[in-house]
């Protein structure tokens, strides 16, 4: 059994696909980000980074006490090497999963999320981030469009990993103005991911499915959920071992 220590976020989509398409089993334990539910010790003793998704192992692979794993992409490659699956054994489709995965976490992922910040969250009026973010957003897919164009995967012919944590954020450009039909490699490969079953059964799912309230174009935050969010209350969390 896993825990999965959730919000419906792009983040936390890629590791219920994973799941899913593992047939592990698991449960999930959802939180409210925008409620603060994040900020509490006891997840903190989970993830001292206090962002979601997170998981706890309760039968790790060394089978001595649950092990839980933080970050998406750590934790997508603690799944792989749980299971032997998604991860090609093949040392050149194996590299070429790792540096995709990679650029997701260090590219695709924060400077979109950037991009979602400045255009759907932040005050309106900032002229220079939300062209600045959204520019280096559509730069990423253009890369992300490249590589699907010589390949059908990202790490070569066999899905993998590296897919998984891509397609939540390619879903998700629509929201900041951009079309992904506008890039046809991505296209195909979007769609082609997307009629999988368990990519199908993660969005379908009451527990593991994007909620409305996520889908905002223009986000309308509380004073107590910016905080919560954005704000103090996060940096208060992170500082609390200071107390």
């Amino acid at each position: 059994m896993i825990e999965l220590h959730y919000v419906a976020t792009a983040n936390g989509l890629k590791v219920a696909i994973m799941l899913l398409e593992c047939g592990l089993e698991y449960r999930v334990i959802n939180y409210d980000l925008f409620g603060g539910d994040h900020l509490t010790p006891e997840f903190r003793a989970i993830n001292p980074n206090h962002k979601l998704p997170a998981i706890v192992d309760l039968a790790p692979m060394d089978s001595n006490a649950p092990l839980s794993v933080f970050e998406s992409g750590a934790i997508l490659l603690y799944l792989a090497e749980k299971t032997g699956r998604f991860l090609p054994a093949e040392p050149r489709a194996k590299a070429a999963a790792q540096m995709w995965l990679f650029w997701q976490m260090a590219g695709l992922g924060p400077m979109h999320g950037q991009a979602h910040h400045f255009l759907r969250y932040a005050p309106a009026g900032q002229d220079y981030p939300t062209v600045r973010y959204r520019n280096e957003a559509r730069r990423l897919l253009d890369v992300l469009d490249f590589r699907l164009g010589e390949a059908r995967y990202l790490a070569g012919e066999d899905y993998s990993i590296a897919d998984m944590a891509a397609w939540p954020w390619v879903g998700g450009a629509a929201l900041i103005g951009i079309d992904i039909a506008e890039f046809p490699a991505i296209a195909r490969w979007h769609a082609e991911v997307a009629a999988r079953p368990a990519v199908a059964a993660a969005l379908a799912s009451k527990e593991t499915g994007v909620p409305p309230e996520y889908m905002q174009a223009r986000a309308q935050l509380s004073d107590e959920q910016w905080s919560n969010t954005f704000g103090e209350r996060m940096l208060a969390a992170a500082r609390a071992h200071r107390a």
